[in-house]
């Protein structure tokens, strides 16, 4: 894998030259055959994104009919149990049967216990401690680590619009957020520290998998690693249910758990691992950022929560931000050409 990126290529997307002596077996997996880049693959990349997107808006609000009556952490378990049987059920719809993945089925189930099962233990851990703004607006930091771990360890090409394209919406999000919620940074030094840590879990989640994605499909790598978040989060989820109080699980409860675990523990990742196959890590991830704009947008829609000046203004800082992420250069042609330097 040694073969260097071209500047033809997207982001994290490293092509094969053609080599007319050698050529696949029909039996070989698409994941080790070369990705071929069309703009179409870019397109609908750039679409699942968007899809993601909405599918972890609406997370926030159908999330609510449900950790009322269900634990955090047997709700969150219980997602992820639907989340592992939706995405096995994928791919035996998809490829006939479940194969693992030769050589790497450990590695993937090791780095699901990263990204999703420690994630979600230290996530809430922190949460306890400190607001749920202060939390988010952390764990939003997430794309921007993305983008320096990525460019750091030559993943993807941290130029300057995207660097300033991130933290541009990154302030966005810290716009949106503070016009909702208290902050109070500083205040738990512990639950900063810990939702911090999160964050940098997600990152370094993200960038491992953008590695592996080279040689497995992107179904494939997100239903094992999965399944590895859930086996992590299992003892958790039973030990809240035996030390709880019987809670009556109601429909609309049900109806949370599996949008929540089919869709956005399941579907969406597959989309995210897609995405950064095709388009690289900072792209995929920092369209990310406009997950707190959607939920916003929902909660005033289906929760009637009042949208202020503030999650206005920071959604268009976001835009501005996700904008700057796709140009060549931050200033614009007619302002470089009066520059004494270029």
């Amino acid at each position: 894998m040694n073969q260097r990126q071209t500047p033809a290529d997207p982001a994290g997307v490293f092509a094969s030259p053609p080599s007319p002596a050698v050529s696949p077996s029909p039996a070989s997996p698409p994941s080790a055959r070369a990705v071929a880049v069309s703009p179409r693959d870019r397109r609908l990349a750039e679409a699942g994104v968007l899809l993601t997107v909405l599918i972890w808006s609406a997370n926030f609000v159908v999330v609510k009919a449900a950790i009322g009556e269900v634990g955090p952490l047997t709700f969150t378990t219980t997602r992820f149990v639907v989340a592992t049987i939706t995405l096995f059920l994928l791919i035996r719809w998809r490829m006939g049967v479940i194969r693992r993945p030769t050589g790497l089925t450990l590695r993937l189930i090791a780095l699901g216990m990263l990204g999703f099962g420690c994630y979600q233990v230290v996530w809430t851990l922190g949460l306890i401690q400190i607001t749920a703004g202060e939390s988010a607006l952390i764990v939003a930091a997430s794309p921007v680590l993305v983008a320096l771990l990525a460019g750091a360890v030559g993943m993807d090409r941290l130029t300057m619009p995207k660097l300033a394209g991130a933290l541009i919406a990154f302030a966005g999000v810290a716009l949106v957020i503070a016009g909702g919620h208290e902050l109070t940074l500083g205040a738990s030094l512990v639950g900063d520290a810990l939702t911090l840590l999160a964050a940098c879990l997600w990152a370094v989640y993200t960038v491992i998998g953008t590695r592996m994605l080279r040689h497995v499909d992107p179904l494939q790598a997100t239903a094992w690693s999965v399944l590895g978040g859930t086996l992590l989060l299992l003892p958790f989820g039973i030990w809240e249910v035996a030390t709880s109080p019987p809670v009556a699980v109601t429909l609309p409860a049900i109806a949370a758990v599996l949008y929540s675990g089919a869709l956005a523990a399941g579907t969406a990742n597959v989309l995210v691992f897609n995405a950064i196959r095709y388009i690289g890590p900072t792209r995929a991830t920092v369209n990310q950022l406009l997950v707190p704009v959607g939920a916003v947008i929902l909660g005033a829609l289906f929760l009637a929560e009042p949208i202020g000046p503030a999650q206005v203004v920071g959604g268009a800082v976001i835009i501005l931000g996700l904008y700057l992420t796709r140009r060549r250069t931050v200033l614009p042609a007619s302002v470089r050409a009066r520059l004494p330097i270029r």
